[in-house]
């Protein structure tokens, strides 16, 4: 496995990390949790050191597996977990920003101890909370930092302006957000931003949701619960205008033997050196795929010529079809 240091922080992960949410949330019923725990051991003995979590997966149940699956690893990996969305109705019904101080302080502590740990390694504003100015969260997130809470901070799917705003409070370590072949709204001007200031860059879903795979097409159906049923990505009338874009990649794969996957991940890594995506996965066989992809270097001509491609491909269907982009 190869190393990369989130931005100028310090902080140096796995250059392939691991999304834990689908193993818990989002993709259909919770996978059983003893298998979970040992594909997450798993990952941690092919070099991966970068774990993703968050209070409001499950909610709660998925930083309860993280916080069990990396215990015997406590000091030699990287967990990053989420504070600023809360269930209307406890843990059920429409999810709510909440970025109030005592919120922030509520999730801090439990998340601790959920993760079994003493202090949080990078701990991200979920999404952004209206109600709250960023300045005040950042103050709050640096009374847990000097309490040896909390030890680096990032944000969620936000903007250029409120990355700005919150780093010249308290400095951020990394900023996630939706990245891929199929979603490159955040070359616009995150990137750049990121790229000035000196902070890392997280991208979930850098699989497209498992359609850059390959493995997906419109006979495909979705189990209750699984967030693809509502993206439009994954109608199948947009399956088919998006091919083109798995043709693309089919080509490259074939020449380097490799896998769609880890074509799509070794573009995602070729953007910046201090990228680090975080696919998930609940396979093993998967995980084994995901994590080979960080050897994988693509020549400056094959970016060159899918950059070039990915250019004039127009992506069928939405990310998400719904109020808010949650999880």
């Amino acid at each position: 496995m190869k190393y990369r240091e989130l931005g100028n922080s310090g902080l140096k992960v796995s250059a392939i990390g691991l999304g834990c949410m689908g193993m818990s949330h989002a993709y259909g019923p919770a996978a059983n949790k003893e298998e979970m725990i040992e594909l997450i051991r798993s990952a941690v003995k092919m070099g991966v050191t970068f774990f993703d979590t968050a209070e409001v997966y499950g909610p709660y149940v998925n930083e309860e597996l993280v916080g069990e699956a990396l215990e015997p690893y406590k000091g030699k990996v990287v967990i990053a977990s989420k504070f600023g969305v809360a269930f209307e109705h406890g843990q059920s019904g429409k999810l709510l920003m909440d970025s109030t101080p005592e919120n922030i302080r509520r999730s801090v502590e439990g998340s601790l101890e959920r993760l079994r740990v003493d202090s949080i390694d990078l701990l991200y504003q979920h999404r952004v909370d209206p109600e709250v100015p960023i300045e005040d969260v950042a103050r709050t997130v640096k009374e847990l930092m000097q309490e040896g809470k909390v030890k680096h901070w990032g944000l969620s799917e936000t903007t250029a302006d409120v990355i700005r705003r919150a780093h010249a409070v308290l400095p951020l370590t990394a900023v996630q957000s939706e990245y891929s072949m199929m979603w490159r709204t955040p070359e616009e001007d995150v990137l750049p931003t990121l790229e000035e200031l000196g902070i890392g860059f997280v991208p979930f879903s850098p699989l497209g949701n498992g359609f850059l795979t390959g493995k997906i097409n419109k006979d495909t159906t979705f189990g209750e619960g699984d967030i693809r049923s509502v993206l439009t990505r994954f109608l199948s009338e947009n399956i088919d205008a998006n091919q083109v874009l798995l043709d693309l990649i089919g080509k490259i794969a074939e020449t380097r033997n490799a896998t769609p996957a880890q074509i799509a991940l070794a573009w995602v890594l070729a953007q910046k050196p201090w990228i680090v995506p975080i696919p998930g996965t609940r396979k093993l066989h998967r995980l084994e795929e995901n994590t080979a992809a960080a050897d994988v270097e693509l020549t400056e001509d094959e970016l060159a010529m899918l950059n070039e491609t990915l250019s004039k491909i127009k992506i069928a269907g939405n990310r998400v079809d719904r109020v808010r982009d949650d999880y």
